[in-house]
């Protein structure tokens, strides 16, 4: 038994730690992506080095993948 505890402990602390974006946070990224003509599912929305990842946002003309600061400015747009 303590052999199986010990074990669940260290999947859990070596499991990564993601913050999710708060529902003012997924808005302002929305109203964002409006404007560039893009939209994404929210549960595609990370908390990375104090900004944002997008996986998978559906733009216009494509798919990408989207990274913001914690100003909501892009720092990085890859085309899927």
């Amino acid at each position: 038994m303590k052999h199986l505890l010990a074990a669940a402990a260290l999947v859990l602390l070596a499991a990564p730690a993601f913050a999710e974006a708060t529902p003012e946070q997924i808005a302002a990224i929305d109203a964002k992506l409006a404007e560039m003509q893009c939209e994404v599912d929210p549960d595609n929305i990370e908390m990375e080095d104090g900004g944002f990842e997008l996986d998978d946002a559906i733009c216009i003309d494509g798919q990408y993948d989207i990274v913001m600061d914690a100003d909501l400015n892009v720092t990085e747009q890859r085309k899927e």
